[in-house]
């Protein structure tokens, strides 16, 4: 052997050694999901990926809570962990202040496919041309309503304001029956939820680029008295997410707003919150008479909008980046049905499929078993069509100030509870629309 050989083959060797040593090093993951079960899932998952790969990941669950704190002292003492699962609320805010590597994240976004993802959650983690982080799952708010009463009604969906009136019109009838269940408890974040829902689905927001934009009197006033109407044909007094599904659960209900955390219970597989229409606390009775709208539209907004929580994989600026890399590959691509399993009733998935199978994992969701003290797919639970629309809010999915770059001063604005407090005033007739409309925009002018 040459000289140059010998040194050829050394240097190859080194590489090799290195390229090693990289793959099989470790990496931290941040995780909110932090419940025992979901972390035995999570630890599952990262097992498997060091058994493809030699890397190790180690599993650091964080409060939610506590998320973003911990992430700006990690990022200012340079010891970020190297993928974070973090809400949406963070990912343009992290991706502004450089704890996001959104280099990264688009180019895996890129080689999964950037049209196997929900358009929806794509767009709500745009960044300068580029995303902040991969999403992960989400899930959109759902109007829950009696299908089995509508069609007997000859009532459409409850897909815009419209449809909602002319159903309480039909099937408003206290106490046997009340048209809706309105969330109208101010200090409840439910009913903040809620607003921001049928604010949306109306094209009203209270931000635009520069922040705070004052609300339509035109638009806002019709999203007043579509939930006057609402809250007139629910009971009396605080109501929030416990009534609402107590009253759907025992068939005194038309129609309620909730998570699609409803869908278990709705078919009788928790024994803690069991539904009451028939003597059967198991029965999956109502699950068969019920239907769910997540796009929901304004007279003033006919494309309407879904409400909904997403969530992603942040590569930060500490990262091996291709070991994060990788790590969230495995995790959107052969490990993303494991993801799902986590919580599949919360956890919605993002990404369809495959650019070779365009549905596989929307096929595979479907059959990932839901429940607490029983389980069972959802795809035996729901029809397709309705596991087809729980997945399409997505598409469309929005929040406030995200488009804009305000979804921190949006989510000020929401926690204040200002918007709570004046649209109760207005649904209990203390102000006329002209005067809620113009003490919102006075008290949200004031929110910094």
């Amino acid at each position: 052997m040459t000289y140059y050989s010998r040194l050829f083959a050394s240097s190859a060797l080194a590489l090799t050694l290195t390229a090693f040593a990289a793959q099989a090093g470790t990496i931290r993951f941040w995780t909110t999901e932090e419940q025992p079960e979901r972390l035995a899932k999570q630890q599952q998952m990262a097992d498997e990926f060091k058994a493809k790969t030699g890397t190790e990941v180690e599993v650091i669950p964080v409060t939610e809570k506590d998320l973003g704190t911990r992430a700006t002292a990690a990022f200012a003492a340079g010891d970020l962990p190297d993928v974070i699962y973090h809400t949406l609320q963070y990912a343009l805010p992290w991706a502004e202040a450089g704890i996001l590597d959104t280099e990264a994240a688009t180019e895996v976004i890129d080689e999964l496919g950037k049209g196997t993802f929900a358009p929806g959650a794509l767009s709500m983690a745009t960044f300068e041309g580029e995303y902040a982080s991969v999403p992960v799952d989400g899930w959109t708010q759902m109007i829950v309503y009696r299908k089995d009463l509508f069609d007997a009604a000859g009532l459409a969906a409850p897909t815009s304001y419209a449809a909602v009136e002319a159903a309480i019109k039909k099937l408003n009838n206290p106490p046997e029956m009340f048209g809706f269940v309105a969330a109208t408890k101010v200090d409840e974040n439910f009913m903040s939820q809620v607003l921001e829902q049928v604010f949306l689905a109306n094209g009203v927001s209270p931000v635009g680029s520069g922040g705070f934009k004052p609300l339509d009197e035109a638009k806002t006033t019709e999203v007043l008295n579509f939930y006057k109407t609402i809250a007139k044909a629910s009971p009396p007094g605080d109501l929030y997410w416990k009534q609402s599904r107590e009253l759907y659960f025992s068939g005194n209900a038309a129609m309620i707003i909730w998570s699609p955390f409803i869908l278990d219970e709705l078919a009788g597989l928790r024994d803690s919150a069991p539904p009451t229409i028939n003597d059967d606390p198991t029965s999956t009775e109502l699950a068969s008479k019920t239907g769910i709208v997540t796009n929901f539209s304004g007279p003033s907004n006919p494309d309407g909008a879904a409400w909904a929580d997403i969530r992603y994989f942040g590569i930060t600026s500490d990262a091996d980046t291709d070991a994060a890399k990788e790590f969230v590959k495995f995790s959107m691509d052969e490990g993303y049905t494991q993801t799902l399993s986590i919580a599949p009733e919360g956890k919605f998935p993002v990404r369809r499929g495959t650019k070779d199978n365009p549905t596989a994992f929307t096929d595979a969701w479907a059959k990932l078993p839901v429940g607490v003290d029983r389980k069972a797919p959802l795809g035996d639970l729901y029809s397709q069509d309705m596991i087809d629309q729980i997945v399409g809010g997505l598409d469309v999915a929005q929040r406030w100030g995200v488009k804009d770059g305000q979804l921190a001063l949006a989510s000020k604005m929401i926690n204040s509870q200002v918007i709570n407090r004046v649209v109760r005033k207005f649904i209990d007739g203390e102000i006329d629309a002209p005067a809620a409309v113009a003490e919102m925009n006075d008290e949200l002018s004031k929110i910094k």
